[in-house]
């Protein structure tokens, strides 16, 4: 039996003094081109440059859309209507005529009047007269004191009669006037509630129709008493900054709408009033602004989301909330490329946020470098690759268009973006590889 195991103990040792040939395990990396996790150069991220701007001060409020004016109109007078002359959704003006009464018994009225003034007008003659006689026969002593004093009674009776029926002549054409029943205001028509035949009361309680007023439009809006205080403040360090010379007042807040579809209105309207009183159960006050709505797309009902613009904050950074993350202690912290290409982390005084971005008055200086893509990737302390990239008001990036290199010019780290095509004589680098991507030569250069 000797025979046979020292031969192949000797080719045991044989076997492992040359090396093992061991398998490759199932998906691992391709023979040359190292374990998974080995350094393969700088991680490329995606980063800006920022700078100090001015950071509109706003505040967004839901609102709906009202009426400016708003009014019912009912009929003054009774009688059969003869005319509608308006339709739902008419847009009509202030005195235009809506519809017709039978006017046939205010027409005898006035007459009636008419016809009593000029009685009265002929009685005033004669005893304006017969004062005058009485007054020289009394100088005379041809009548007494008393006689003259009754026909001065009867002249002041005519003139009231004179006066009364004139009155009653004003009334009378007015209640002829009002058988036309007319809009009180200019606006849309609303559903019209009559018919020719209908038979009308005066200032009855069903309405013939509806008239608002669109064109302004009040948007009506509620604020929180804490807001309010952020507001002021913020306003009052708007208006620290030296006014113009010219400056009277300080101009009026501006309103700008966003619609319910998500689409921006192209009008911008003005705060038109301001409740001075917070509600004690809710907390809050009411604020109106006026809009101009020249084409009639907002209507009364109508929800929407309304910017209230108290001005601009000078020398602040407008920092991507995307590239803004809270530690343990809930303080906004951002990841900053170092003068070393190292990766550092700073914590931010972040106020407010404007659409995508975090207001910060500090903890940024100008000409820092954010990260603002492939934060997955990095590290506190670690080497990066920085792309300058360019973001969208919706947040997305897309990296800036390389510029023409120059004749035998060399790409920069990384390669060319899709689609690049690069001058004649251009070269790009082998020595950088993104991660990833196999270095020039493939796999098999790798392999010795």
């Amino acid at each position: 039996m000797n025979r046979f195991i020292v031969p192949l103990l000797a080719a045991m040792l044989v076997s492992t003094a040359s090396g093992p040939t061991l398998a490759q395990p199932a998906g691992g990396p391709p023979p040359g081109m190292g374990m998974p996790g080995m350094s393969m150069g700088p991680t490329q991220v995606g980063i800006i440059t920022l700078q100090p701007e001015a950071a509109p001060i706003s505040t967004v409020l839901p609102g709906r859309v009202v009426a400016s004016a708003t009014t019912d109109v009912r009929p003054q007078v009774g009688g059969v209507v003869t005319q509608v002359l308006v339709r739902e959704g008419q847009q009509i003006a202030a005195g235009d005529t809506i519809a017709t009464v039978d006017p046939a018994t205010y027409q005898a009225d006035v007459a009636v009047a008419e016809a009593s003034v000029v009685s009265a007008q002929a009685k005033l003659p004669t005893a304006q007269t017969k004062v005058e006689r009485y007054i020289s026969l009394v100088n005379s002593g041809g009548i007494s004191q008393s006689e003259l004093d009754t026909a001065q009674v009867e002249l002041a009776q005519a003139k009231a009669a004179l006066a009364g029926a004139e009155a009653q002549l004003k009334v009378a054409r007015l209640t002829l006037e009002r058988s036309s029943i007319t809009a009180p205001i200019s606006g849309i028509v609303g559903a019209v509630n009559v018919q020719v035949g209908s038979l009308l009361t005066a200032n009855q309680a069903e309405g013939l129709t509806t008239i608002r007023q669109v064109d302004p439009v009040d948007i009506s809006l509620v604020e929180s008493s804490a807001n309010l205080l952020t507001s002021r403040q913020a306003m009052r360090e708007r208006d620290a900054a030296p006014a113009p010379t010219d400056a009277t007042e300080p101009p009026p807040l501006t309103v700008t709408l966003q619609l319910e579809d998500g689409s921006a209105y192209d009008q911008q309207g003005t705060i038109a009033s301001m409740d001075m009183v917070v509600s004690e159960t809710t907390g809050t006050f009411n604020l109106r602004a006026s809009m101009p709505n020249p084409d009639r797309l907002l209507l009364p009902g109508m929800f929407v989301r309304a910017t209230i613009n108290f001005g601009k904050q000078d020398g602040v950074y407008l920092v991507p909330q995307r590239a803004v993350t809270f530690n343990a202690a809930g303080t906004p912290t951002a990841y900053f490329v170092g003068a070393d290409d190292k990766v550092e982390q700073r914590e931010l005084t972040a106020e407010r946020v404007v659409n995508n971005a975090w207001v910060v008055t500090a903890g940024v200086a100008a000409g820092d470098r954010l990260i603002v893509d492939g934060l997955q990737k990095i590290r506190v302390g670690g080497d990066v690759s920085p792309i300058e990239v360019v973001m969208d008001a919706d947040g997305v990036i897309h990296q800036e268009t390389p510029k023409a290199l120059p004749q035998g010019g060399e790409m920069p780290a990384g390669g060319p973006p899709a689609g690049f095509t690069p001058p004649e004589g251009a070269t790009a680098p082998t020595d950088t590889p993104d991660a990833g991507i196999a270095p020039a030569g493939g796999a098999e250069g790798n392999a010795q």
